[in-house]
């Protein structure tokens, strides 16, 4: 029988994802019907991929180990060092080159087509062939930083100033003075000026350098000046808070921070591994990407900007669909883990406290870990697992309900087991903040 080669220095062919891309997309579309029997063609091969979150996801790993791909290991936020990102650029370039633009997807998926077809294979070996050189480049840039910093400690040049100029003088430069630079004239820093932008700022807290420059006709340095120097203003980001705490509503708080410290020695006790916490929230179609357009200017000696955080109807939740329907299907999952004990922290919504939940979790022998009004900085459902899952998933369009629930839940496969451990250690970190700071909310104090 005639025994065939294995292939080397080969590419594969393109492969399309529609939509957003998740781990168990990317085994089932990807790894699965491509790598597996593509891997098959070659000798000795070793898998690179960067680190984004499907690549390294734990369910991700596991189908490597499970079926024996070799990985090599990468940095993060390194695509200089990757083949692969070049190999984009130079498809990139011949989509811009091309003299009628694609103007449909299909048709864009033809040019993509096309142009991956068309690279030859030598320019991705010479890519290949360059990575020691990259490597080795990387490497002096490290070498060089750490003999700054054993000469200069805490006074040494950042590492991106190093790489910037190491990169200056590859190009050729000999000198270590900046270049000549035209500064902003000086008649622009005027007391004219300086009262027009203090009237700007107090007609609108949310007036923007664009609309400072197009109003004053002087330049962004200018107006750094007048706002910086002159005015000594700052643009904060207003800081949200659940509530206006009471002063009885913050001891609480201590209160049972210290008390659960107590109960569970600090986060070291093994009780800990039986608590589940838990919680409702909505998920929309479409939610807006930060929360940056609440940012204004600040005066010095006024007080930073807060926002309290509106909440939400609760209507959809009951104690009669808490108990019939969401809890029955929680205990049965968490008896298969922890059959012995089962400690439920939730919030104070009006479903979770009512008596029939109460009696409901009784009668199940579920223990109850209770909880501060008022404290979604206390509750790893609201200061993690909401927030993080729900951020990955921030400024996406899904067409139903449907497709955002089924989004979300990939999400939260997704993380990996080592976020969720940081996240119980966390938890009892912010009680001692809370104790600390005698009640307040600590978020970005």
């Amino acid at each position: 029988m005639e025994r065939k080669k294995k292939r080397r220095h080969t590419k594969s062919p393109l492969i399309f994802i529609r939509g957003n891309m998740n781990a168990q997309r990317y085994i089932h579309e990807v790894l699965e019907p491509h790598l597996l029997p593509y891997r098959g063609t070659l000798a000795d091969p070793t898998f690179q991929q960067d680190n984004a979150r499907p690549h390294v996801a734990r369910v991700t790993i596991d189908f490597f180990q499970h079926n024996d791909v070799t990985l090599l290991p990468w940095p993060p936020r390194s695509p200089d060092l990757s083949p692969i990102e070049h190999v984009w650029d130079m498809m990139g370039r011949r989509l811009v080159n091309l003299q009628r633009p694609p103007q449909t997807l299909e048709a864009l998926r033809e040019e993509l087509v096309v142009a991956w077809n068309e690279i030859p294979q030598e320019d991705i070996d010479h890519l290949i062939r360059s990575m020691p050189r990259r490597v080795g480049e990387c490497v002096a840039h490290q070498e060089c930083l750490a003999e700054l910093l054993s000469v200069f400690g805490n006074e040494a040049p950042h590492q991106s100033t190093i790489s910037r100029w190491y990169g200056e003088f590859k190009r050729g430069r000999v000198r270590l003075s900046d270049d000549p630079r035209v500064g902003a004239p000086k008649t622009a820093v005027t007391q004219e000026n300086v009262d027009a932008v203090r009237k700007l700022i107090i007609e609108d807290r949310h007036v923007t350098y664009r609309e400072i420059e197009a109003s004053l006709k002087i330049s962004k340095t200018s107006i750094q000046k007048n706002l910086h120097e002159e005015l000594g203003v700052r643009k904060l980001v207003s800081r949200w808070i659940p509530h206006l705490l009471t002063e009885e509503q913050k001891a609480a708080r201590v209160n049972w921070c210290q008390k659960t410290l107590d109960c569970f020695d600090s986060g070291n006790s093994k009780n800990v591994y039986s608590i589940v916490s838990g919680d409702e929230s909505w998920i929309y179609c479409y939610e807006p990407e930060n929360k940056r357009q609440s940012a204004v200017w600040v005066f010095q000696g006024e007080e930073k900007p807060i926002k309290v955080i509106r909440s939400r109807s609760q209507r959809s939740v009951t104690a009669d669909w808490y108990t019939t329907i969401c809890l029955p299907k929680v205990i049965t999952e968490l008896r298969k883990i922890n059959p012995e004990r089962i400690i439920l922290h939730r919030d104070n919504a009006s479903s979770h406290t009512a008596q029939k939940t109460r009696q409901y979790l009784t009668e199940e022998n579920v223990e109850l870990l209770d909880h501060p009004p008022y404290s979604p900085d206390l509750s790893p459902s609201d200061f993690f697992t909401f927030p993080k899952i729900k951020n990955s998933l921030r400024g996406q369009r899904f067409q139903s309900p449907e497709e955002a629930v089924d989004a979300l839940k990939n999400a939260v496969l997704d993380l990996p087991a080592n976020e969720w451990n940081k996240c119980f250690e966390n938890c009892f970190e912010r009680m001692q903040m809370c104790i600390n700071l005698r009640g307040e909310y600590f978020e970005k104090q």
